[in-house]
């Protein structure tokens, strides 16, 4: 299915597209068309499988970067959509961006910012919809930045009870952190289960409840030791 316009795509056609397991993608940054992807196979990270490595947990409880969540939406999704050594072509088109920053306005997609300083130097974007987060692309500039995102977003869907956390395509690195491949019908089994499990509590919400347990030492005395510590304890 094409759309050969460039207005955004309606937030509740991407919603009703990602309850059916499908999302938009585009050729190039320039391109005005999106097609529409159904993979056969699908990469999934269970929440309890996540492999949380002694010296990531280590990089996460030193809190060598600042954690944050939607404080940069638009800056995260344009550093995704910029070109990489090893990719130089994006899928996420100008289109495809306004789209999701349509969405994102609208309380259906979020980010997980890292920095250091005022520099942002990694971070990831998704959609979440009932117990359910569809991950769309992350990127990094600092080594281990995205994954203490990816760490961190895993930690929050836990404490707001998610059930799927959707990766779309395998990757090695993917693989490595504990991500596994479903077949498309296994997929569309367990979304079915986390829209019948009702909606979950907010990402913001999620972040916001360990900012304010770690403020009172709920077992640890910063944002990054209860992460890690939760992580540890499940992985």
């Amino acid at each position: 299915m094409h759309a050969p316009t460039n207005a955004p795509i309606p937030s509740d056609l991407l919603l009703r597209a990602y309850r059916s397991g499908i999302f938009p993608m585009a050729d190039a940054r320039e391109d005005q068309q999106v097609y529409w992807v159904e993979p056969r196979e699908r990469a999934i990270l269970p929440l309890e499988g996540f492999r949380c490595s002694r010296s990531l947990a280590k990089v996460i409880r030193q809190e060598r970067f600042r954690v944050t969540c939607n404080a940069d939406f638009a800056g995260v999704i344009a550093a995704c959509a910029a070109p990489r050594p090893e990719h130089p072509e994006t899928w996420i088109s100008h289109r495809i961006e306004a789209s999701y920053l349509a969405l994102h306005a609208a309380g259906h997609a979020h980010s997980i910012e890292c920095w250091q300083g005022e520099a942002l130097v990694g971070g990831l974007y998704g959609v979440a919809f009932a117990r359910a987060f569809c991950g769309e692309s992350m990127f990094s500039v600092a080594r281990d930045a995205s994954k203490v995102a990816l760490a961190w977003l895993v930690a929050l869907l836990q404490r707001a009870d998610y059930r799927v956390l959707d990766c779309q395509f395998m990757t090695g690195h993917l693989e490595s952190l504990g991500a596994v491949a479903v077949s498309r019908d296994e997929y569309l089994h367990l979304l079915a289960g986390a829209v019948a499990g009702g909606q979950g509590q907010s990402l913001p919400a999620a972040y916001a409840s360990v900012l304010s347990a770690a403020g009172a030492g709920a077992g640890a005395s910063s944002p990054g030791k209860l992460i890690a510590q939760s992580l540890i304890h499940t992985s």
